[in-house]
């Protein structure tokens, strides 16, 4: 009877102490300006699970190996790996920093907003909210097609003669019902299963590491056609794509950069997260560690069991024909890209739920044509639905890029790369220009030289990161092999650009701080009524407080 009276004493103060912190974390948002609507269902493991399934090693790069295989072969895997791991992780530093002091789903774009000053916050945080949105849409967009190969893929490693694939004579149509059943799955177990969602991102841990076991011990272990040595693994580079061979790496980083550049993502959850001002900067910083780890331990071992790369990079997809080389025979090959496939689903689900979030966020401050719309959240399901839909919407229609290039995918992965690292570079470079201001000194994360070391390589990594993955893959431009990211790129800069002329220049406010300084007698004193009480300028918040 006493132990049980223990036991219930120990619930109850668990509840009270989650209580507390709950209250906490919504009481430093209701400072920011926002109305909590979200439920904190989120503790520190399952936001690092999450962070962790954004990325999805090893499926993110299995479903992009094409590039630094034919930009360079396994040296350009392997180091370009841990090249951008490093960078990333400058990344992740920077953005810790920044969001242990603003911990709310607007991301980087609110963070950029507060950082700024007067004369340049409002252009600065619009143009960071559409990178932000649309990185978001297209990195969901390339995770749900890359999928959609991969499974193709696989299945070709089924033959219907010698070297022809059992879905050679797919038509585009094909292709894209595949995927619109991928994209609808993920976003129908986004939307309705939302309370489930920690349970499917701890499932994905113990999936992702039975997974990788299963497959670094049947490939090393059968290896059919016998095993490479260290040397041609971590010293062979072999530029195939037509550019010099320095450049050529840096093309190659596409894959290191696609698996990794959902890192900020995350923070588009801080609102349903107990305590997110310590969790989710954590989660960060420790999720591109683990990453790195997980990354490492699946490149090794398929590099040391590569074919002849001449068998391969005419592959859009060589992770399978890698398998079936390796393991002998089609179904074991199969069989072993199961659990990639698994992920490839998982993932597609957390980034549906990502960028859902970072949307509703952006619309509630009225970034967003229609925003009245996407800036409600379901009372039944707890989510923002109109918000999840839109994004769906937008995917699909860009899916359909495919019907008229196969190359589709490259401009997806590209494009999506190239918006987040710009949404990631926003905060980060008015923090550094207007030197790392106090309310960032004193926040929860403060790295100190250390930070402002990672600031500057951050930045160096966007400045490199957007131009570069512009460019085809391979110098023989062609149809099929031309890069339309900077197409895709050019109509949403287009789209943002034509909105705040015709609408934000004169109404848009940015988030509902006192950082909007009530001397711009530019703009109006409405404001969108989902965020705090009317809307009126009398429920301005105060400026929020360092956690």
């Amino acid at each position: 009877m006493e132990d049980a009276r223990r036991r219930s004493s120990k619930v109850s103060a668990s509840r009270v102490e989650t209580g507390v912190e709950t209250t906490g974390a919504d009481r430093t948002l209701e400072d920011m300006g926002y109305k909590p609507e979200l439920a904190r269902n989120r503790s520190i493991w399952q936001v690092t699970f999450m962070c962790f399934i954004l990325s999805s090693v090893p499926y993110g790069l299995s479903t992009t190996l094409y590039y630094p295989l034919v930009a360079g072969g396994p040296a350009n895997v392997i180091w370009g790996w841990v090249v951008v791991c490093f960078l990333i992780f400058c990344v992740a530093i920077s953005l810790a920093e920044i969001t242990s002091v603003y911990p709310t789903a607007g991301g980087v774009y609110y963070q950029t907003f507060v950082l700024s000053p007067l004369w340049c916050r409002r252009v600065a945080s619009w143009i960071c909210g559409w990178s932000y949105v649309a990185g978001n849409i297209t990195i969901t967009l390339a995770v749900n097609f890359g999928t959609t190969l991969l499974f193709i893929g696989c299945l070709d490693v089924f033959e219907k003669s010698p070297g022809v694939g059992i879905t050679d004579d797919f038509q585009a149509y094909q292709t894209f019902l595949i995927f619109l059943a991928i994209t609808l799955l993920t976003h129908a177990i986004s939307a309705f299963g939302n309370k489930w969602l920690p349970l499917l991102e701890t499932f994905a841990i113990f999936w992702t590491i039975a997974g990788l076991i299963a497959i670094v011990v049947c490939l090393l272990a059968i290896a059919k056609e016998g095993r490479r040595n260290a040397a041609w693994v971590f010293g062979e580079f072999e530029p195939q794509a037509g550019w010099p061979a320095g450049w050529s790496f840096f093309i190659g980083l596409l894959q290191a950069a696609y698996a990794t550049s959902a890192t900020g993502m995350i923070i588009s959850l801080c609102e349903e997260v107990r305590e997110p001002a310590v969790m989710v900067p954590k989660a960060m910083v420790g999720t591109v560690a683990i990453n790195f780890i997980a990354g490492l331990l699946f490149l090794v071992p398929v590099c040391f069991v590569m074919p002849e790369l001449s068998l391969i990079i005419n592959s859009s997809q060589p992770t399978p024909v890698i398998f079936k080389h390796a393991i002998g025979n089609s179904a074991g090959a199969f069989c072993l890209t199961i659990p990639l496939l698994v992920l490839g689903i998982i993932c597609g689900v957390g980034c549906v739920t990502a960028t859902s979030r970072c949307t509703w966020a952006f619309a509630r401050d009225g970034g967003i044509p229609g925003s009245g719309r996407w800036r409600t959240v379901n009372q039944k399901f707890n989510i923002p639905l109109n918000a999840l839909a839109l994004g769906m919407v937008i995917e699909i229609a860009l899916g359909a890029i495919y019907f008229g290039s196969t190359a589709a995918y490259n401009a997806f992965a590209g494009v999506g790369v190239i918006f987040l690292t710009l949404s990631y570079a926003c905060p980060i470079a008015v923090s550094l220009i207007f030197r790392r201001r106090e309310d960032i000194k004193n926040g929860n994360f403060n790295f100190g030289v250390y930070g402002l070391i990672a600031n500057i390589f951050a930045l160096g990594w966007s400045a490199l990161a957007i131009p570069l993955f512009c460019m085809p893959t391979v110098t023989a431009v062609t149809k099929e092999s031309m890069n339309y990211a900077s197409v895709v790129f050019f109509g949403f800069v287009l789209i943002a650009a034509i909105w705040y002329g015709v609408w934000g220049l004169k109404n848009y406010r940015g988030p509902p701080t006192d950082a909007v300084d009530h001397d711009d007698e530019s703009i109006p004193p409405s404001y969108p009524p989902s965020n705090n009480g009317s809307g009126k300028e009398t429920d301005l918040p105060k400026k929020p407080n360092s956690p």
